[in-house]
């Protein structure tokens, strides 16, 4: 999501949590006032935000490991007078501003880095070598803690609570989940997240009812044979053979199994075996990663690679082990956009940047944010 120079994308934020606070009875009138008295107070802290983005962009840090961030955004809640709970997930904070009572709604946005060297030569890149906030994580937690900001000027206006989640390790760390068993979210009645988008013009959002972004998990197989020369193909029993079987048939699960109009994903992404001319290996290794737009589809989808990988792997006399390594890095369910709550943030979008600049999303399969909505979703559907 993007928006205009002029416009910190915190604002954004802002306005949709202000007007899902505000009086639900008004005019349009009231409601363009009220977005244009956001607005120009968040203009004011322009220059503040870019200082807090940059610093957090010149000193970048990986998953779980976030804690010059944690501490930086620590000391302005301080400043802001802003009650949090630290810490959560090792580095993750979470505040509250508001009544404490109902509504309770909940932002959230990502704090961690990527292991890149960032290449761009500026007064602002990364000082840690080998670390860079690529994935635009400065932006969000940026965006979050001028949310703090504006929601704290404006906490005796809020009808209800508002819980800012400033969440470790997003890039396969599973921070949500960890965020979540910790009682992240409370008594949280919606949650919102956002995330920038470079492709995307300057001035516009985009946002989805629906499915929105991917269920996703990890495999490792392995494929124990025996080996031998390769001269003497009939002494050994070749797992080569069997892995590349393994992984034509991986392919047919989508293009024979998988509803057309479903939008699923088994790709592989590497393949590691020997590494001599004249020998076959005794195993070899490959991985990669399994995708759906449902976490139900996600879920057949690991179970067949399981069928699949033993299948292949008992007809070339071959052993096979799968490992989805859960614990280090946990499947993520599927995003599905609440639609009411999609039709508000177009409906305050279009408020605040015009109609012409509130977009329909994509549908994506990347994972994101999902572990967050799905408990939502779980808690308030039971």
């Amino acid at each position: 999501m993007a928006m205009p120079k002029e416009m910190s994308p915190l604002t954004y934020f802002v306005i949709f949590l202000s007007f899902a606070s505000a009086p639900t009875i008004g005019t349009s009138e009231y409601y363009q006032t009220y977005a244009e008295q956001l607005l120009s107070l968040a203009g004011r802290h322009k220059e503040w935000l870019t200082s807090i983005r940059r610093r957090i962009h010149e000193y970048p840090e990986l998953r779980f490991q976030e804690h010059l961030t944690s501490s930086l955004l620590r000391s302005h809640l301080d400043l802001l007078n802003v009650s949090y709970s630290y810490p959560l997930a090792k580095t993750g904070i979470v505040a509250v501003i508001g009544t404490g009572s109902s509504p309770v709604v909940a932002l959230r946005a990502d704090m961690d880095a990527l292991p890149l060297q960032e290449l761009v030569e500026w007064e602002h890149m990364s000082k840690v070598n080998g670390k860079m906030h690529a994935c635009g994580h400065d932006a969000h937690t940026t965006m979050l803690l001028g949310a703090a900001k504006l929601l704290s000027q404006r906490k005796d206006q809020l009808k209800g609570t508002v819980r800012l989640l400033f969440q470790p390790a997003e890039e396969l760390g599973a921070g949500a989940a960890h965020m979540i068993s910790e009682g992240a979210l409370g008594d949280a009645e919606a949650i919102f997240g956002m995330h920038i988008d470079p492709t995307s013009p300057t001035g516009t959002i985009a946002s989805l009812a629906g499915p929105h972004l991917a269920a996703v998990c990890f495999f490792v197989a392995k494929i124990e044979g025996r080996g031998g020369h390769a001269a003497a193909p009939h002494n050994s029993v070749d797992p080569v053979l069997a892995a590349s079987s393994t992984i034509l048939a991986l392919q047919q699960i989508v293009s024979r199994e998988s509803d057309p109009l479903q939008s699923e994903v088994v790709t592989v992404t590497y393949v590691r075996g020997g590494s001599a001319f004249n020998i076959i290996p005794s195993n070899v290794e490959f991985g990669g990663t399994l995708r759906s737009l449902t976490t139900t589809g996600l879920n057949r989808l690991r179970q067949r690679l399981h069928e699949v990988v033993q299948g292949q792997s008992a007809v070339h006399r071959c052993n096979a082990y799968i490992d989805f390594n859960e614990e280090e890095f946990p499947p993520y369910p599927a995003v599905l956009n609440d639609e009411t709550l999609n039709s508000h943030v177009q409906r305050v979008g279009r408020l605040l940047l015009g109609p012409e600049n509130v977009k329909v999303g994509k549908k994506v399969m990347a994972a994101l944010y999902a572990a967050l909505a799905e408990m939502y979703l779980h808690e308030h559907q039971s």
